[in-house]
């Protein structure tokens, strides 16, 4: 009975993985900053000054940031812009019907969108974030100019462009595509787009081939010392979206641990009891 129960157990992990590794752009493992406070403000800036401006946190307060540091006066000088009070929620002036007329969808709610991104036994909330935001590439094909490895024909352009300089994306992808007589065939595509989002595709049909699906994608930067910064910026800010997710899981983490490590000296006094109150029965 056990070794069917672990067996079922073996199965749906290796089914649960196999499913949240399988749905596109591979992601990067985010530097773990949850617990940096420099690293928690420095997200909580780049949120305010890039992010907050479509997107709201309405289960977000401001003065809930003095949990990472932050005084209620370095709340008000550096993240208040427009007359909010250090109380407020973290709304948005935007309206959702202009949102939907401007950018084709209304912008999501951040405050808890780490969880909801994150994947069983998978990749988290924070590091889709951290591989969301350094997928960009300029595509003159879009409406914005932008899209995205990670979430192809996002609605929302690059906010950070600025913090993170030119690049160029070199992209080879191997398909089946249909025929109008039913039968399909392998197509190689190889897709280059320069800094400004101007491309050259070239289409090739591979006759026998009997591989499977390929998506290789190289995004590159001449600055890597620029890139470098970015990348620092978008983990703190990444780290930060993780955090305002559940400002608690630090405390809940160490609670485990101590109940855990309760249980186990619990599990060994009820054992001893157990043999001291049994021992004398025949």
């Amino acid at each position: 009975m056990i070794k069917k129960l672990l067996g079922v157990i073996a199965l749906s992990l290796t089914c649960t993985v196999a499913l949240a590794s399988s749905g596109g752009h591979p992601l990067d493992r985010a530097p773990n900053r949850v617990n940096d406070m420099t690293a928690l403000q420095n997200g909580a800036k780049l949120f305010v000054n890039y992010c907050l401006g479509c997107h709201s946190a309405n289960s977000m307060r401001y003065n809930k940031l003095n949990e990472i540091g932050l005084t209620d006066e370095m709340i008000q000088k550096n993240l208040l812009f427009t007359g909010e009070k250090v109380g407020d929620l973290m709304h948005i002036a935007m309206k959702p019907a202009d949102a939907k007329r401007w950018f084709g969808t209304t912008p999501p709610d951040l405050s808890v969108i780490a969880r909801a991104k994150s994947e069983n036994l998978g990749h988290s909330g924070v590091d889709y974030v951290y591989t969301l935001m350094r997928s960009y590439y300029r595509d003159t094909t879009k409406g914005t100019g932008w899209d995205n490895l990670v979430y192809p024909n996002i609605a929302m352009p690059n906010i950070l462009w600025e913090l993170q300089g030119p690049r160029t994306l070199d992209r080879t992808t191997v398909h089946e595509v249909e025929q109008e007589d039913g039968t399909t065939q392998w197509q190689r595509v190889t897709a280059k787009f320069d800094e400004q989002g101007f491309s050259e595709i070239k289409t090739d049909v591979l006759k026998d081939y009997e591989g499977s699906p390929v998506d290789k994608a190289v995004l590159s930067a001449k600055d890597t010392r620029k890139t470098a910064v970015f990348d620092n910026n978008v983990a703190d800010l990444a780290n930060f979206l993780g955090w305002m997710a559940e400002p608690m899981q630090l405390q809940r983490k160490q609670m485990g641990v101590w109940i855990l490590l309760f249980l186990g000296l619990f599990l060994i006094v009820a054992w001893r009891l157990n043999a001291s109150y049994w021992k004398h029965v025949k």
